[in-house]
């Protein structure tokens, strides 16, 4: 055997002796730290609802596809209470025009900054990264979310069924292009049209670039009024939402209408609506 031969020999005789001894290492702290864990879960399980855990059980029984189902229905429960829930605020809040006036005037110039000053936003994930989560945000920034996205839904959808007062005299088309990873964000909509797209936006601070991201579009008609509240309610509902939760460095909408179109950028510290 010649001198790079022996070498190998050597090495492959070292990374068995070391793979075995991480192997052991493994098994040891595993042995040590099961009857914690044991405890913890117990402990855990304790704790919780009777009828959840027979529910886990049962669902650790069944099949991967009928768990997916299980797990299907349970989402589509919990979005129609969430739902009900929303229409329920909607009818106490009795949204109008007059109403509409105040969010907007009170919450327009809200920006990144003044979230986290104000105490909305609690050290927030870098912006254009992740979602903003619920550790990220203080008790009244999750008030204000809620009233955000409460009022998007009404000026988008609502009508007597749900005591929102608006007389509307002309039809828009509202598009929003999210993230896929973030599309969840707006799973409160209704009655939207979804596409899918590749984003290739180039982020000049090289923070979050969009290159063959995979992209939603959202489509959904609306009625304006004729001072056009409507369209300035969705830039100032949609940038809380983007600035509380979706995070994105610049969150595009696009408002059209029959007579002309109206480009709306939304980002980080500036609002503006753009006739063209």
């Amino acid at each position: 055997m010649g001198k790079l031969g022996k070498i190998v020999s050597q090495l492959e005789e070292y990374s068995m002796q070391y793979n075995h001894t991480i192997e052991k290492v493994i098994r040891k702290i595993n042995r040590e730290l099961a009857p914690e864990f044991e405890d913890k879960l117990r402990c855990h399980l304790e704790c919780q609802d009777k009828a959840w855990l027979i529910d886990q059980i049962i669902r650790l029984t069944i099949d991967e596809h009928s768990r997916q189902e299980c797990d299907r229905k349970l989402f589509q429960k919990i979005k129609q209470q969430k739902r009900a829930e929303r229409l329920a605020r909607l009818r106490e809040l009795q949204l109008d025009e007059s109403k509409l006036d105040i969010f907007i005037s009170q919450y327009e110039q809200y920006d990144r900054d003044r979230l986290e000053e104000e105490g909305y936003l609690i050290h927030p994930p870098l912006k254009g990264k992740d979602l903003i989560t619920t550790e990220y945000r203080s008790q009244k920034g999750e008030v204000l979310l809620t009233q955000a996205k409460d009022i998007l839904f009404a000026i988008l959808f609502g009508d007597e069924s749900t005591c929102v007062q608006f007389e509307r005299v002309e039809q828009e088309l509202l598009t929003l292009t999210l993230p896929h990873f973030k599309a969840r964000t707006i799973d409160f909509m209704k009655a939207t049209t979804e596409i899918g797209g590749l984003g290739f936006w180039q982020d000049p601070d090289n923070v979050s670039n969009d290159d063959e991201v995979e992209n939603i579009l959202f489509q959904v008609e609306y009625g304006e009024v004729a001072t056009e509240k409507i369209g300035d309610g969705i830039v100032t509902a949609l940038n809380l939402i983007n600035n509380l939760e979706v995070n994105e460095q610049i969150l595009y909408a696009r408002i059209i209408n029959v007579e002309q179109s109206t480009l709306v950028d939304i980002n980080e510290s500036h609002l503006r609506r753009r006739r063209f």
